[in-house]
């Protein structure tokens, strides 16, 4: 990469050329702290500066800008795009990338952060930096639900509702105690569906409390619904959590932390290629976190190798 000077774009002018692009989130992680998206510029340049990279710094302003500022990036030649956020924002910045040649560098900053602890990538900022600049390409698969990517886990029914609840909360009100605090209220509150469920050729017909597909092993925070998943196996590991009373449900629950989810009762569990969803009423699902809603059928499919990304050397 050539050597000069790093540089700073405001997060409204379009993506410049530079061998490096950050797109950072400055308020993932950050509360109401209104000092952190500096703090995070100043770190990223003084790495470019001190690596002799061209780079530049962009902030996003306003949802789905990530993915603008990426797919801009890549117009750009850029060489790699690092994305400084929660797994919604690697979510924005990957799907741009995916397809492409270009790989993605991770620095966390979510609430849970499970995409960058899959791939060992590390929490603390200055290490991930090193890591995005100088690790070395891993190339991963995504999943795909109702026609958007995913590249940790996706889910329909109580996890999704969680999330949506989760997204609606205030920054700096959120993280892995408010997020407990949802799911403990839902274990009692929620309502299950009936579902029509293809995975592959085997089909089943059930009233499910969670239907998740993994590329990855865990949500964040070491809670892990999908313990055999890997990311570059070509496969999505189905996990349909058959509904069962509220007490149960949070009984149940203790398989996630243990990392056991494939061995609890009523469970489900297959390695697929594609599925279909289908239900009467409406579904509320989520892509890494991220919540939408759909009505009839969703289909799901793995999409291998579709991304690169900087891991630890």
């Amino acid at each position: 990469m050539r050597a000069c000077r790093a540089i700073t774009i405001t997060s409204h002018t379009r993506v410049a050329a530079a061998d490096v692009v950050a797109i950072v989130n400055p308020l993932a992680g950050a509360g109401a702290a209104a000092h952190v998206a500096e703090a995070r510029v100043a770190l990223l340049n003084a790495h470019f500066a001190a690596s002799r990279i061209a780079g530049a710094v962009h902030l996003t302003a306003r949802p789905h800008h990530a993915g603008e500022l990426a797919r801009d990036a890549v117009a750009s030649r850029a060489r790699l795009i690092v994305a400084w956020g929660g797994d919604g924002t690697i979510n924005e910045v990957g799907s741009a990338l995916a397809g492409s040649s270009v790989p993605l560098g991770v620095i966390p900053a979510g609430s849970g952060n499970g995409f960058a602890s899959e791939l060992g990538i590390p929490r603390a900022p200055a290490a991930a930096i090193e890591t995005a600049l100088h690790g070395r390409p891993r190339a991963i698969d995504a999943g795909e639900l109702d026609g958007r990517l995913f590249f940790n886990i996706a889910g329909i029914g109580f996890d999704a509702a969680i999330a949506e609840q989760f997204n609606t909360r205030a920054l700096g009100r959120r993280g892995m105690g408010p997020y407990v605090r949802i799911g403990l209220r839902e274990a009692f509150r929620y309502r299950a569906a009936r579902y029509r469920i293809r995975l592959d050729d085997e089909r089943f017909d059930t009233s499910a409390l969670l239907i998740a597909f993994a590329n990855g092993r865990e949500y964040g925070n070491r809670i892990r619904v999908a313990p055999q998943a890997k990311m570059d196996d070509g496969k999505l590991e189905a996990m349909i959590v058959e509904d069962r009373p509220p007490l149960s449900r949070l009984w149940s629950g203790r398989h996630l932390a243990l990392g056991t989810a494939d061995k609890a009762p009523r469970v489900i569990a297959r390695s697929i290629e594609s599925a279909t969803i289908a239900s009467d009423v409406e579904m509320v699902y989520h892509r890494d976190g991220e919540p939408g809603r759909a009505a009839g059928e969703v289909t799901v499919r793995i999409r291998p190798r579709i991304l690169t990304v900087m891991v630890p050397a």
